[in-house]
């Protein structure tokens, strides 16, 4: 009668890796709780956590949108209400639309019994986070489902592998008071690019994977700086240089928007973790700007389900 699952936060892009690299981020987390219903469709429930309300029909509601794809796949002759617990903020580059979406697909499927495997739930998310971007962006939701850090070979036919990461190594996300909207940030960068920077870009994209894969913090580090569209978007916080510059300073391997922000993100040593965190915030507080830090491993855990119950609360 009644079924929970949970998705993180994710840092789409990973800098160098526009819209085709994604992380999970556990350090916060979207929970939906499917209850079945006599009545076809999916309609809102409750919804807690950082926000008070949510849109509530599919049209306008990416966990809702995504719940229908698994409900009209599944060809379920009931419906179910979705309760959403928001533990992701919006509008922060924290991948919070995809995030419900995961969250609402995968609920969806354990109130049915599971007809679907985790990857199999991809393009049913992907249905949901199409409500919040058209067309929808994978990074996000390919690495809140999957986990870890994760790459889209291809989109047609889909194919995505998750990646080898170093052990040891932690992601560092500063949120601040500050709202950055996707399409926004989309709509200023250019549509074509001198042939010697995409070269460069290339060069980044392979070194970053490479060290991944090799477990090479040198060619991490020399891959992990975005050439090509964090300097378009570097205007949208103007704290970035400093910021950048002290938490490369204090040890961090690179340090780039999360998404398109306004949350930019670290990755560290776990030995380092402390002193880059605290170099980020401090760029924030002498900018004037309140931001708030979370961390979690980079290796972190993709959706899960958390409770399937017979009775409904």
């Amino acid at each position: 009668m009644q079924a929970s699952a949970s998705a993180p936060a994710s840092i789409g892009n990973v800098g160098v890796g526009f819209d085709i690299l994604g992380q999970a981020f556990d350090a916060a987390r979207d929970r939906v709780t499917a209850v079945r219903e006599d009545a076809p469709g999916v309609r809102l429930g409750s919804v807690s956590g950082l926000v008070a309300s949510l849109p509530p029909s599919p049209s306008s509601n990416t966990a809702l949108a995504a719940a229908q794809a698994v409900l009209d796949a599944a060809g379920a002759p009931h419906g179910m209400r979705l309760d959403i617990d928001k533990g992701v903020p919006l509008a922060a580059g924290m991948g919070g639309s995809a995030a419900s979406a995961v969250a609402g697909a995968a609920a969806a499927n354990a109130l049915l019994g599971e007809p679907f495997s985790v990857a199999q739930l991809l393009p049913f998310a992907l249905e949901g986070e199409r409500i919040a971007s058209d067309p929808p962006h994978w990074d996000n939701v390919m690495a809140s489902l999957l986990g870890g850090l994760v790459l889209a070979a291809s989109e047609d036919p889909p194919l995505v592998q998750r990646l080898p990461v170093p052990k040891g190594v932690v992601s560092i996300v500063l949120h601040p008071a500050v709202k950055v909207e996707t399409r926004m940030a989309r709509g200023i960068l250019r549509k074509e690019v001198p042939m010697p920077l995409v070269v460069e870009h290339s060069r980044r994209v392979a070194a970053f994977v490479a060290g991944c894969a090799a477990g090479d913090l040198g060619l991490i580090r020399a891959g992990l700086e975005d050439v090509l569209v964090e300097p378009q978007r570097q205007h949208l916080l103007p704290v970035l240089p400093e910021l950048k510059g002290a938490a490369l300073a204090a040890g961090a391997l690179g340090c780039s928007f999360s998404g398109s922000g306004p949350s930019v993100f670290a990755w560290a040593l776990e030995k380092d973790a402390d002193a880059v965190e605290d170099a980020m915030s401090w760029s924030f507080v002498e900018a004037g700007i309140a931001a708030r830090a979370y961390r979690a491993p980079v290796a972190s855990q993709g959706v899960r389900v958390e409770r399937v119950s017979e009775e409904v609360a």
